[in-house]
């Protein structure tokens, strides 16, 4: 049986009179990679913002579950904002832009916390990169920048909106493959428009205009593997 682990229930947003949500009840389960579709301005980011407890819904409510499936009050999540909600005019490098990930977590020591920032260095090939700042990078970079601060802290539960934005073909197959690998073991909530090989790993999809709805997307099957995981 799936355990739940975030329940959105009856979420309406209304804004300057205009309904964004409406009535939407949604169950993620541990384990689920659910992918996100639907037109611009049909409410896949505020359903994210929602979720993420950033947003106050207009009413319903978000409830997180523990493994009890006994309410809690916070759970360990990763965001990936769309890159056009980072001021690239902020004095910050590539690699503080990566460690602040690591601001909430207490368990580790500076060491530890500076070899988890080269190792995510190293794995979005930004290494190059480190000390530059934000402003002076392309945007691919700064979206590898921002991937790299969302998964830094290894958390149970990854929100991700438009992860493939600004990356070369290169640098969004890697990252189809970085995406594999966490999904075995990382619940991923993942808003995309590009479903061709996400709807191929996702185990459960949903059309997002205002309400949600389950999406049987078109899928390429590959007969190749993504990737050597």
């Amino acid at each position: 049986m799936p355990s739940p682990l975030i329940e959105l229930r009856d979420i309406s947003v209304r804004r300057e009179g205009r309904v964004i949500l409406d009535k939407v009840n949604l169950t993620v389960n541990r384990g689920d990679f659910l992918a996100i579709t639907g037109p611009n301005g049909g409410g896949k980011t505020t359903l994210l913002k929602v979720m993420l407890k950033l947003m106050k819904p207009t009413s319903g409510e978000v409830i997180y579950l523990g493994e009890d499936e006994l309410p809690i009050q916070r759970l360990d999540i990763g965001y990936l904002p769309q890159k056009n909600s980072i001021d690239s005019r902020f004095p910050m490098t590539v690699k503080e832009v990566i460690a602040t990930g690591l601001l909430a977590n207490k368990s580790l020591s500076r060491s530890e916390k500076r070899n988890r920032v080269q190792e995510m260095l190293s794995v979005l090939h930004l290494n190059d990169r480190a000390d530059y700042s934000i402003g002076n990078v392309s945007g691919g970079q700064l979206q590898r920048a921002l991937i790299g601060r969302a998964i830094i802290n290894r958390p149970a539960v990854l929100l991700l909106d438009e992860p493939l934005s600004y990356l070369d073909r290169h640098f969004i197959d890697e990252t189809y493959c970085l995406l594999e690998k966490l999904s075995k073991e990382t619940t991923i909530v993942l808003v995309s428009h590009e479903m061709s090989r996400i709807a191929d790993m996702a185990n459960r999809h949903i059309l997002v205009d205002h309400t949600v709805r389950p999406c049987h997307a078109h899928s390429h099957h590959f007969t190749e593997p993504l990737c050597d995981v």
